[in-house]
């Protein structure tokens, strides 16, 4: 597999790999497929039809401390596999980004985000697909509960920090470590001591990912994938039929072959008393064209909520220094010290 760039997701990524890998061994992986909370009707006709298509995966940070909430999905990517091109495109998307709360019963912007928290995945979807201008057929959920599972499940990971990491209690200092599930959890939750902020954090991420994959690719892991697969299955939501997971398996896994991953970056903007990240206009068309073209589709111009917000704030793009942006009124929400 084409070494990964940087990238938010974990759970999520490793779910499709699963799916992707499982192929080697179709009939094995049945049964753990069918214990996973999928959709009974499908809401697309894209895998039954073969055609590519474009997942949410959605990190959420239930799971994590105790939490039971279904909390904010602080870990966002768009994912597209064309399987005639044997090619998967993904964009990981800031959890600060300011967006349109597509489908709230008021037009307001907030952090991208909180839309799986007010509307759940239905939101979440609309509020991603109207930033990037790509339709979003399905979406995978994971609780932050289930790295800490996965890292155990494979017997660990070792990373190399470059700087100490302090959180929930537990301190992995500079350097070479390896960390069972718990002490991962922490390192790739950590974003506040990072003068890289959630850049940082994604980067971390992506190491635990690419340890887990390199360790699930082994044989010793890639025979007991099914019994992963088991172990997640109460950490794992989606929209996707058992029909259509097998489809994936089947149809989908050549779409490996070549694998582009970007991470979107905005710029910070305080906005009602909260950091933000604005994404500016020509990175969010860039994004689109990319992802569109992975799914057959023309280009097409971004003219969404974010883009006309962008035009106005003209003098906040020319100046590296200016932290203000004005949403016109449309922030109506005051994110506290425990909520931003």
């Amino acid at each position: 597999m084409k070494k990964l760039k940087v990238f938010s997701i974990i759970i999520g990524i490793i779910f499709v790999i699963v799916l992707i890998i499982g192929g080697v061994f179709v009939y094995r992986t049945q049964e753990a497929l069918n214990s996973l909370n999928t959709n009974k009707t499908s809401v697309s006709k894209k895998i039954s039809n073969d055609k590519p298509f474009s997942i949410l995966l959605l990190g959420a940070d239930t799971g994590a401390d105790g939490r039971v909430d279904r909390g904010n999905s602080d870990t966002m990517m768009l994912l597209t596999l064309n399987p005639q091109k044997k090619s998967t495109v993904a964009y990981s998307i800031p959890r600060d980004s300011l967006a349109e709360m597509v489908g709230d019963k008021e037009k307001n912007v907030q952090k991208i985000n909180a839309a799986y928290n007010i509307g759940l995945s239905k939101m979440a979807k609309s509020t991603v697909g109207s930033l990037l201008g790509v339709p979003v057929n399905y979406h995978v959920a994971i609780n932050m509960d289930a790295l800490k599972k996965t890292v155990d499940f494979v017997g660990g990971v070792t990373v190399t920090s470059d700087l100490k990491v302090s959180f929930d209690g537990i301190t992995i200092p500079k350097g070479t470590h390896h960390l069972n599930g718990k002490q991962a959890l922490t390192y790739a939750r950590m974003r506040y001591q990072d003068p890289r902020g959630d850049y940082g954090r994604q980067i971390r991420q992506q190491q635990v990912l690419k340890a887990v994959v390199r360790k699930l690719e082994t044989p010793k892991y890639l025979s007991k994938v099914p019994e992963l697969i088991k172990t997640l299955n109460k950490d794992i939501s989606t929209d996707l039929t058992s029909k259509e997971i097998d489809e994936i398996v089947l149809k989908y896994h050549g779409s490996s072959k070549n694998m582009d991953f970007n991470q979107i970056q905005g710029k910070t903007a305080w906005i009602n008393q909260s950091s933000y990240q604005v994404l500016p206009t020509k990175t969010m068309q860039k994004a689109s064209n990319n992802l569109r073209d992975n799914l057959g589709l023309k280009q097409k111009t971004l003219n969404n909520t974010e883009t006309k917000l962008n035009a106005k704030n003209q003098k906040f793009f020319g100046d590296e220094d200016n932290i203000n942006f004005n949403t016109y009124g449309l922030d109506k929400t005051h994110y506290t010290d425990s909520t931003y």
